[in-house]
């Protein structure tokens, strides 16, 4: 009797172990979920940024762009990491908690097992006529009674025996299943996370170069500018001797040349080419910051386009003038002059006289940042004083263009 009562205990201690384990579903666990969501919206953002690399590459930008674009693209690669190395602790802790949980239910099903392989054990060496045995054995109805009572617990006993060895195996099996599937995942994380820091490592790498390239270009950038000044400088100084020349002549009364260009002529030019404006009149903002005055308009045009007079007027300068490359300066008359940069081929000389819509020379600039184009400019004396010329905004004397 001590050992069946004994086995009973056990047997009931093992069942609410089983029923608990059955009953309990493993919650998902919410910190990989959060982390994943964020793992999400983070590599949406950096598709987002080399999304946008893309496009800065596909056009003309200044490298600092650039280098900030890469620089949120490490930090956004580092969130990442931080993600995956979030997610595999949390995985680990809860592949431990499985591990944990299905040690517990193989351990109850073996002790369930055994219990069943003792009550087949008994049953089979009773025989089949043993519970009509027990009843017939009884001295009376009451006694009748207690035993069928008896032997209707012992079967109910030995059905939610089998019912537990089942759910218990079940649960076993969902529990390696689960815990497959959590290795899995982990697996696969630190996949993501050993790829993620190769790209961690290349995109720093990438952007220390593009910083030094950055740097090197806001040198030369530098370097160009004061060039561009010295360039414009002479360009300045050439018209202005022009000038002197003119009033000097004009002072001691030679005949002064008819001026081809007047302030009705506003918005009336002809282009010297035809082309998109690339940049315009004054002062203009660099993508580095740098600020630039832009004493003409720069026009794209491919190389070797023929470049047409303005007006009526005279050769005064085709020489090469440093950063702007062969250019031509004619002079219109009144004080008025145009000029004409980036030129690859000059078509007329010094002193020459040329007529409106002659070609002067054929476009270049291919070298130049903004690659095929010429720089268009008209000097005057309008809105100062005599003997003073100044650069126009020279969209303001062209043709409108449809």
């Amino acid at each position: 009797m001590a050992g069946r009562a004994r086995a009973a205990i056990a047997l009931l201690a093992v069942a609410l172990a089983a029923g608990r384990l059955a009953a309990q579903q493993p919650p998902a666990d919410t910190a990989v979920e959060n982390s994943q969501q964020r793992l999400i919206e983070i590599r949406r953002e950096r598709q987002r940024l080399q999304g946008e690399m893309e496009r800065l590459r596909g056009q003309v930008h200044s490298l600092s762009s650039e280098v900030q674009n890469l620089k949120d693209q490490v930090r956004t690669t580092g969130r990442i990491v931080s993600e995956l190395d979030l997610q595999i602790v949390a995985m680990g802790s809860q592949i431990g908690r499985k591990t944990a949980d299905l040690i517990i239910a193989q351990d109850a099903l073996a002790e369930k097992l055994a219990v069943l392989q003792y009550r087949l054990i008994a049953i089979a060496k009773r025989g089949p006529l043993y519970q009509a045995q027990v009843l017939f054995a009884a001295e009376s109805f009451g006694d009748l009674l207690s035993r069928y009572k008896y032997l209707y617990l012992i079967s109910r006993q030995d059905r939610q025996l089998v019912a537990d060895v089942e759910a218990l195996r079940d649960s076993a099996a969902q529990g390696r299943n689960v815990l497959l599937t959590l290795q899995g995942a982990l697996s696969r994380r630190r996949d993501e996370r050993a790829e993620e820091n190769q790209q961690y490592r290349q995109l720093e790498q990438l952007s220390q170069r593009s910083l030094r390239q950055s740097q090197q270009q806001a040198e030369r950038t530098q370097q160009r500018l004061a060039q561009l000044a010295k360039d414009e400088a002479r360009v300045n100084d050439i018209i202005a001797s022009f000038e002197r020349r003119r009033l000097a002549d004009a002072s001691r009364g030679a005949a002064a040349s008819p001026a081809r260009i007047r302030t009705a002529d506003l918005g009336q030019l002809d282009w010297p080419v035809n082309g998109d404006i690339i940049y315009r009149f004054g002062r203009q903002q660099l993508p580095n910051g740098t600020t630039i005055r832009r004493d003409g308009i720069g026009i794209a045009v491919p190389r070797g386009t023929p470049v047409h007079a303005i007006a009526d007027g005279t050769v005064r300068s085709t020489r090469s003038l440093g950063t702007y490359g062969p250019s031509v300066v004619i002079e219109h008359g009144g004080g008025f002059y145009s000029v004409y940069l980036y030129l690859s081929e000059i078509t007329v000389r010094d002193g020459e006289t040329v007529s409106r819509g002659q070609v002067v020379a054929h476009s270049g600039g291919e070298n130049s940042d903004e690659h095929a184009h010429i720089e268009f400019q008209i000097r005057g004396e309008e809105g100062g004083e005599r003997g003073q010329v100044r650069a126009l905004d020279p969209v303001t004397w062209l043709r409108r263009r449809r």
